[in-house]
């Protein structure tokens, strides 16, 4: 996929946000699709964002996908975040929203080659992520991404189609 290495080689995504509690600066997940869209028009390639709510153990990750595709083939990327089970000032749409949007930021971190290494993030980075490729066609299938014990979870515990989220991802109706 030689767009992908260039769009690697190109994107620049610098952290321009700045958390005033921790005293750090970082980038969001928009500062890095802002950067690279113009990218993905020079190269004619296609970035779609997908998340899923899964079950592990008693707890609730939100699963997201990057599939990055050029005309040839498709590569996924995925990135785990694990809901907080409360947070003050946020109500619970609010929580799964910002569990959402950092696992698409370090799903986004590791198809783009984005080094997070001075971010106070990445000592509580998502693990487990798993990337393969596969012609577009065939990104239907469902690709082995999660741990045995969350592969049964998700059949177990399918959320309604009803649910939908502002990022069009089904959630269940969990008590929180």
């Amino acid at each position: 996929m030689k767009e992908l290495i260039a769009i690697q080689n190109e994107l620049k995504a610098p952290k321009t946000q700045y958390n005033n509690f921790g005293n750090y600066q970082y980038r969001s997940c928009e500062d890095i699709l802002e950067a690279v869209k113009p990218l993905l028009v020079k190269y004619g390639c296609t970035l779609t964002l997908s998340d899923e709510m899964v079950n592990m153990g008693n707890r609730f990750y939100i699963e997201t996908t990057a599939r990055f595709s050029n005309k040839d083939k498709t590569l996924e990327v995925t990135a785990y975040a694990r809901e907080a089970e409360t947070k003050k000032k946020m109500d619970e749409a609010q929580i799964t929203g910002a569990a959402s949007s950092y696992a698409r930021k370090y799903a986004l971190n590791g198809l783009f080659l984005i080094d997070d290494c001075k971010d106070p993030d990445r000592t509580i980075a998502p693990q487990n992520i798993k990337m393969s490729m596969d012609k577009p066609q065939q990104t239907k299938q469902q690709t082995a991404r999660t741990p045995v014990q969350a592969r049964k979870a998700r059949t177990q515990a399918k959320p309604p189609a009803s649910a939908d989220m502002r990022m069009n991802a089904p959630l269940p109706d969990v008590p929180f």
